[in-house]
């Protein structure tokens, strides 16, 4: 049996489920384009191929493996995007909770349905159709989860807003000792720089008492004051729209003391080193184009 355990984001890791990059399928149409960065990608003709990807997904896999993390992946579909393994799923406390993702992607939870059997099942948590979100958006913090959402009144017709407040309340009834906060997000279908697709691709804490922020990715300037309050200044590394655009938030804790990340985050990675920390940097630049990174491809099961 897998006995659930995550309070926060950057404690000892020792148990995820790392996506997969093997039949990834072709390049998807411009009109089955799920966030405007792919769509910018698939115009363009630089949309990753599989061999690039499933090359940077076992970099990542032999640094978690490094550090004697317990590395579950997907049972493969053929032919089908299997990267994001934290869209579909994530963990609170002893309890994991499934997402009510976009319908097209409901086969990615079967794909993990090895590991749900080793679960007890009532720490699975459904929800019905009309409650809203994705693991990206979910980011936990001692007493804080934190859960970036969209209130804008055309939440409907936004592909790009994952999580709504049915998500949120949903929550908050599931976790009453917890303070949760939600944070409201600036979402593009069109223009990927101004979007920010999930919680994670615009704020993420690391270490004890330090996040990555990107300041413009927050509708509501008060969420982004009340962040800066609890967490401090001095202890923000600010991104610019161009990194935010590069997922540089979206980098990932093997410990408080050890983050992955992309090797082409120079501002980034100096920075943490400057703060400590050891910096696995491998190469992800191919699959960032799906606007999605290194947070993004995991969902931790076990942090101690």
């Amino acid at each position: 049996m897998i006995k659930l355990n995550v309070l926060d984001e950057t404690s000892s890791l020792k148990a995820v489920v790392l996506g997969t990059a093997i039949s990834n399928g072709p390049t998807p149409k411009e009109e089955e384009a799920y966030d405007p960065k792919s769509l910018e990608h698939i115009k363009a003709g630089t949309y990753p191929i599989e061999s690039d990807m499933i090359l940077e997904m076992e970099a990542f896999c032999n640094v978690l493996k490094k550090y004697n993390v317990k590395v579950y992946r997907p049972e493969i579909i053929i032919d089908y995007n299997q990267i994001f393994s934290r869209d579909i799923a994530f963990v609170i406390e002893d309890k994991i909770i499934i997402s009510n993702i976009l319908p097209d992607r409901e086969k990615e939870i079967e794909a993990i349905q090895y590991v749900l059997d080793q679960i007890d099942s009532n720490k699975i948590i459904k929800t019905s159709d009309d409650v809203h979100f994705e693991g990206g958006d979910v980011i936990l913090w001692n007493n804080h989860i934190f859960i970036g959402t969209y209130k804008g009144a055309d939440y409907k017709n936004i592909i790009t807003a994952r999580t709504n407040m049915k998500g949120v309340n949903f929550i908050k009834n599931l976790f009453p000792n917890k303070i949760v906060k939600e944070l409201d997000l600036v979402k593009s279908n069109t223009i990927a720089n101004e979007n920010a697709l999930h919680l994670d691709c615009c704020f993420q804490p690391v270490g004890k008492n330090k996040a990555i922020i990107h300041k413009e990715g927050f509708r509501n300037e008060e969420d982004y004051k009340y962040l800066m309050n609890l967490f401090g200044l001095e202890n923000l590394f600010h991104i610019t729209k161009d990194e935010m655009y590069q997922m540089f938030s979206n980098v990932f804790s093997i410990s408080n003391e050890v983050v992955v990340s992309e090797k082409n985050f120079t501002r980034l990675n100096n920075w943490l080193k400057t703060q400590g920390f050891t910096v696995e940097e491998i190469p992800y630049a191919e699959i960032s184009k799906q606007e999605g990174l290194l947070r993004c491809s995991t969902l931790p099961l076990i942090r101690n």
